[in-house]
């Protein structure tokens, strides 16, 4: 099968898609973006293989009379499965490769200590892995870094007491390891995990149980696609780093318009907020660029400033736009520099102001920001479409509406649930046309 990738290496993500000859999404992937942007781009792009291969299921299933009605609660399952049996292999390599570590001669005896502790650890991180994939289970975060690493951190808090080794000496292993693990390209074993999910998804339900010979046939077939990687474009804030030809790339810019106007082709203006930058862009009724305006090169006012302001406030960023939402009056932020957040942060903790307050001022002083940069692109006009992470939060969704309808009046404005993939949807579509 022909396919055309488009591979967004941001910042802070790696984002990528794949489409068919005939445009139609087949899989999206997203990962950590890391010091080597070549693993972090061929690692979404084969999780957007993976997810590609879940989307051809769900096509040769859709008229099988025995899932009528259940597909959904099927392919669910069934994808938590698979992750999970994607995790546990993670986990076996994280716990060889620090074991490795811990073996190093010059520990002596704090050398064989802390492999025994290691060992409760992962014992652990195996026993609870389960719970964290089953069906209806939320994480707060999909990536293995972020899972293992706070069940590691947990689990080693509760073997250190006991021992000579500090809980500093348990972290110092993962870090060391934890890098390698995520620069695991592919497996081999990817056809044998999503069989093992098949059965592990039958055996949980009797309803499901009764079918595995009947979806074991299709699921086999999917398998044994081959996808022909037919053109492949790059773009994103380290497209530069990307070992692809210069015909091969493209500015973000071109990518956030077009990807925006593929998934909402009446757009006329589109704001990104991203990890590391935040555009404004007008865009005609085709998706190509008319004029466009950017931040400068500080993140103040992007998605790496909410992060910090999630770490300072031991949370996940995830947890930042629920938490703006429950505010009961408006602060003012001075401030949007990432450098003297904390400060400030900590400034009107003391003051006895909420969190939720000074967490919604947050929000606000962000948009605000955008709004400058929209108004200096041409303003916004109708439609209006929104992407990027920050999209995904809802509090700056919220305050973008109201500052809309304050300065533009009545607009539609688009936020897409896939809008962080914005970037490599562009990419990609510009690969088939291209092709």
């Amino acid at each position: 099968m022909k396919s055309f990738i488009g591979i967004d290496l941001g910042s802070t993500t790696t984002k990528a898609i794949v489409l068919d000859a005939d445009e139609t999404v087949l899989g999206r992937g997203i990962t950590n973006s890391r010091s080597n942007y070549g693993i972090a781009a061929e690692i979404a792009k084969q999780e957007a293989f993976l997810d590609a291969r879940f989307f051809l299921f769900r096509k040769q299933l859709t008229n099988l009379p025995a899932l009528k009605g259940g597909l959904d609660e099927f392919l669910s399952n069934f994808e938590q499965d698979f992750r999970l049996e994607q995790y546990l292999d993670q986990l076996g390599e994280l716990e060889r490769i620090c074991l490795e570590s811990a073996a190093d001669e010059r520990l002596g005896k704090d050398g064989a200590e802390t492999r025994d502790l290691l060992a409760g650890v992962f014992q652990q991180l195996n026993d609870k892995a389960p719970k964290l994939f089953e069906p209806g289970s939320r994480r707060k975060s999909d990536f293995f870094r972020d899972i293992a690493g706070s069940q590691y951190s947990s689990a080693s808090e509760s073997v250190v007491p006991d021992s000579r080794i500090s809980f500093e000496a348990m972290l110092n292993v993962y870090d060391r390891s934890i890098i390698e693990v995520e620069s695991r390209v592919g497996s081999s074993a990817d056809a044998a995990k999503f069989l093992s999910a098949l059965h592990r998804t039958c055996k949980r339900s009797h309803r499901f149980s009764k079918l595995l010979d009947e979806l074991r046939a299709p699921l086999e077939s999917v398998l044994g696609t081959e996808f022909e990687e037919t053109y492949t474009i790059g773009t994103g804030y380290g497209r530069a780093t990307l070992p692809f030809s210069k015909e091969h790339i493209r500015s973000e810019i071109l990518c956030h318009g077009l990807g925006a106007h593929i998934m909402h082709p009446k757009t006329a203006t589109v704001l990104d907020i991203g990890g590391q930058d935040t555009k404004a862009i007008q865009v005609d009724s085709q998706g190509i660029v008319e004029s466009f305006q950017m931040n400068d090169r500080c993140a103040a006012g992007c998605g790496r400033y909410l992060g910090y302001i999630a770490d300072e406030m031991n949370l996940g960023l995830h947890e930042l736009g629920p938490m703006a939402m429950q505010s009961t009056r408006k602060v003012r932020i001075n401030s949007t520099c990432t450098v003297f957040a904390g400060a400030e942060l900590r400034d009107r903790l003391s003051m006895g102001e909420k969190r939720e307050d000074i967490v919604s001022g947050l929000h606000r002083a962000i948009i605000l920001r955008a709004m400058s940069i929209l108004s200096r692109s041409g303003g916004i006009r109708d439609e209006f479409t929104f992407t990027g992470g920050v999209a995904k939060n809802e509090a700056a969704v919220a305050v973008l509406k109201e500052l809309a309808c304050e300065n533009y009046g009545e607009i539609s404005m688009n936020v897409n649930p896939d809008s962080i993939y914005t970037g490599a949807l562009g990419a990609a579509t510009f690969a088939q046309r291209v092709h």
